[in-house]
């Protein structure tokens, strides 16, 4: 009743918005041309030497039924998406041609989007996002020069909506499978007076998800007003969100993943009385929080008719936390005394006391950033000549700290919120570029790309992990301070053959700093060392006006990449290590067919070979019961596959368009991927072929715009496959007996998709 009654409301203020908003248009002119405020000297063109994809507003608002924005990507070439909830709402991730989130750059208006210290971006921090975009570029490999962390896979380029001349309304809501909605309000004004022009959109999303108590609960909004002058655009915005989802963060088992696909392990607390070890039930509130807030103000002036200024001052506001329930917790690791604890006879009096060193408890880590700065670009585009003079300055700062709110039976002082760790991570990051595209001669284009880039990076402060091997034993110290001067080149050819043919050939250089993780996770006396990448990229392109067809052939080559190999720090961390020489290499395959004047068919494909030369890798030696670790063993592998990088992938979407009738049928197969980087079946994730099947009508009423009702099923064929998971390789010991011959053991954790499942969607636009 309260959505339904939210529902009535929207459509009232939508009108009347609406209603007010159409007379003040009518009134202006509105066939005034709006230039549009737009950070573009960062995106590839038609005849920039690179591997590019861009995706229309039309394409994202014909998936935008619920899904995080990774999903909305997954038929673009070489890109595979993960799902901890299993049904694409809540914690979601991208890979692109095998490389992670840390190693993907993603801007919006220009406006660097990584969390500057963990280089990822979570995209359950902007929910709905993509229904306040105007369109998003896809740069695979080193990319052109950007603002933010280093491109070492992928570059995703989004830009916020452009601001409409007429005055609009809509309001969308979807529904489905695991409790999944999503409730979307989108109003314009339209051009007020010849410069003015406001938009807005709020969002709901919640889904109880396909694992067990994998919920999401996400708020959204997104704002902005626009000027137009003769020669000068200027446009604020903001947009945010607030999300609150459990904990899917653990995988499970394989024998799990034969019984009960839906277990999720997390927020188990377990008996530690007669049936110690045994699940007793789980705690209500072991939540992840966060609230994100972005602010933009962009300017657009065209100075003359060749050359254009643009620039952007922003500011990002973080807060949230995650807290959990730990079962039998060493106390000293969290600053509490160990404590005597009655034992009690049969008559309930104390007669002997044992020593509790450990205990179950709650704990909540907390993170508070700041995240400010500006970028710009000096555009020139005249004759032969499109050039390119930008750069950007920001500053990152987050206090990190951890607090027990809770501990079991405990007899001693417990201050409430009692802080057992804090640090403090502060960067800068700076850099300038220059590039131009200079037409030679006909069709030929040379393009050159150098930039510079500054990078100081500093931690302070105690650590959440205990460094047992002090004296005498305390929190780890963080003291961490590094400047990076990367000097990023790029160059290339693009020849326009004729109307139909066109080729490119470039190379880049790209370097990029460590993250957070592999400072906080290595060895504390060994700081992780950059890493680079080579880039060498040559590709061809066929386009008609029924057929178009390319090839990408790709060589990157890696020098110290961070990799997890499976070996420990000192206090037991898996961690990361720099390894001298890796390589990615591979061919991808695009084409498209106008079959009839409604039916079309797309279809990709990549092929590659990811490998790591000279491996080494650690499995750590346990005894029989997983109690005690006696060391760890080096394994020499040589030549090795890269953990998450299948050899094949491919991608069809057979998509009908007939008057008010759209469908399409997407299908994606990707191959074999490895868990860790010793290429083993057992630590490995099956090939999955999987199949969406989405339609939808649109009706022309008189009183509205139109409305759109229809519906979406994922995984078609209801196929039981994983995206995800990670690896726990180890050498078992018998009888505690470090003298007998171990048994390797692989004991894997996944995190499963779900089965079929539907969504229906309707959207009334005004």
């Amino acid at each position: 009743m309260k959505k339904l009654f939210m529902t009535i409301a929207a459509f009232a203020a939508i009108s009347s918005a609406t209603s007010f908003a159409q007379e003040y248009a009518n009134d202006s002119l509105t066939n005034v041309h709006l230039h549009e405020v737009q950070i573009v000297s960062t995106r590839a063109t038609a005849k920039t030497p690179i591997a590019f994809t861009n995706v229309s507003k039309e394409e994202l608002q014909k998936q935008n039924t619920g899904l995080d924005l990774p999903f909305l990507l997954l038929n673009t070439p070489s890109v595979i998406t993960t799902s901890d909830a299993g049904a694409g709402i809540g914690y979601t991730s991208i890979r692109v041609r095998g490389t992670d989130a840390t190693r993907i750059n993603v801007t919006a208006n220009g406006v660097p989007m990584n969390d500057a210290e963990s280089h990822s971006v979570y995209w359950v921090n902007t929910p709905d996002l993509a229904s306040s975009l105007q369109d998003i570029q896809v740069q695979r490999g080193a990319g052109t020069s950007t603002n933010g962390s280093g491109a070492f896979g992928a570059s995703i380029n989004m830009r916020t909506q452009n601001a409409s001349s007429k005055a609009y309304g809509e309001v969308s809501g979807s529904y489905g499978s695991f409790n999944s909605h999503k409730e979307t309000v989108r109003v314009g004004t339209g051009l007020l007076g010849n410069h003015w022009a406001f938009d807005a959109r709020i969002s709901n999303i919640g889904s109880d998800g396909y694992r067990d108590r994998a919920s999401s609960d996400l708020k959204s909004y997104f704002a902005q007003g626009t000027y137009f002058g003769e020669t000068t655009t200027l446009k604020f915005i903001t947009f945010g969100g607030r999300e609150k989802t459990y904990h899917a963060w653990d995988g499970i088992s394989l024998k799990k993943l034969e019984e009960d696909r839906t277990y999720n392990p997390n927020g188990a607390i377990k008996d530690d009385n007669e049936n110690k070890g045994n699940v007793i039930g789980y705690y209500d509130d072991q939540i992840d929080y966060y609230k994100q807030t972005h602010y933009q103000l962009v300017l657009t002036q065209r100075l003359t008719a060749d050359w254009q200024f643009n620039a952007a001052l922003h500011y990002t506001k973080g807060y949230g936390y995650y807290q959990e329930y730990k079962n039998g917790r060493t106390l000293k690791e969290y600053g509490l005394s160990p404590y005597y604890s009655p034992i009690l006879n049969k008559d309930g009096i104390p007669d002997s006391y044992e020593l509790i060193k450990k205990q179950n408890l709650i704990r909540k880590k907390i993170v508070d950033n700041h995240f400010g700065g500006g970028v710009f670009s000096l555009d020139y585009n005249m004759g032969r000549w499109a050039a390119s003079i930008g750069g950007g300055a920001n500053h990152y700062t987050n206090d990190h700290f951890g607090q027990v709110l809770w501990v079991k039976n405990y007899i001693g002082t417990l201050d409430p919120d009692h802080e057992y760790y804090r640090n403090t991570g502060k960067k800068t990051d700076a850099n300038l570029y220059a590039k131009a595209n200079y037409r030679i001669t006909g069709g030929l284009h040379a393009y050159a790309d150098l930039q510079y880039r500054f990078i100081h990076y500093t931690i302070d402060g105690t650590n959440d992990k205990w460094d047992w091997t002090a004296s005498p034993e305390h929190s780890q110290i963080l003291d961490v301070d590094n400047k990076f001067n990367f000097f990023n080149p790029k160059a290339g050819l693009f020849w326009q053959i004729n109307a139909n043919h066109s080729a490119y050939a470039s190379f880049a250089m790209t370097n990029k700093e460590p993250t957070r993780n592999n400072y906080t996770d290595g060895l504390l006396y060994q700081a992780p060392k950059a890493e680079r990448l080579y880039d060498y990229e040559l590709g061809y392109t066929y386009r008609s006006e029924v057929f178009n067809a390319g090839i990408n052939l790709y060589y990157m080559d890696y020098k110290d990449q961070l990799v997890l190999n499976g070996k420990l720090n000192e206090i037991g961390e898996p961690m990361a290590e720099n390894v001298k020489h890796s390589y990615r290499m591979g061919v991808e395959l695009m084409a498209g067919v106008q079959i009839t004047r409604w039916l079309t068919w797309n279809v990709n494909a990549t092929w590659s070979k990811n490998q790591i030369k000279g491996y080494t890798g650690y499995i750590s030696d346990y005894d029989e019961n997983w109690d005690e670790l006696y060391s760890q063993t080096a394994i020499e592998v040589g030549d090795t596959p890269i953990a998450f990088s299948p050899t094949f992938m491919a991608n069809s979407n057979i998509g009908v368009n007939i008057k008010g009738f759209q469908a399409y049928l997407q299908t994606q197969y990707v191959s074999r991927q490895y868990l860790d980087n010793f290429g083993k079946k057992a630590d490995s994730l099956d090939p999955y072929c999987v199949s969406t099947l989405s339609a939808n009508y649109t009706f022309d009423i008189p009183s509205l715009k139109s409305i759109t009702v229809g519906a979406t099923v994922y995984n078609l064929f209801n196929k039981k496959y994983v995206t995800n998971g990670y690896s726990q390789t180890a050498a078992i010991y018998q009888q505690g007996d470090k003298q007998l011959e171990a048994q390797q053991v692989s004991d894997p954790r996944f995190y499963p998709m779900a089965g079929t499942n539907v969504l229906a969607t309707v959207t009334l636009r005004f």
